[in-house]
């Protein structure tokens, strides 16, 4: 599996946890990426339950290294 695939794999758990959720990635190298998740701070419990597992999945399994930050849509808004 390629990291994008694994980004869009990622990207679906996080919009299946919470549908309002604004989602910046950020590519460190063809391993790893940041994956910024803001959203409304009523799902950001529900986005970490929901990520968790896959992360340690795509790390054991694949070698790569997804690192999910979630925020409060309210309080950090999302950067341009």
């Amino acid at each position: 599996m390629t990291l994008d695939q694994a980004i869009e794999k990622m990207q679906s758990v996080i919009t299946g946890a919470s549908s309002g959720a604004v989602i910046r990635v950020v590519k460190m190298s063809d391993e790893e990426a940041r994956l910024s998740v803001y959203a409304p701070n009523s799902d950001l419990n529900a986005i970490k339950e929901a990520c968790f597992q896959p992360t340690m999945d795509f790390l054991t399994r694949e070698g790569l290294d997804l690192q999910v930050f979630p925020y409060d849509l309210e309080t950090t808004p999302p950067p341009e």
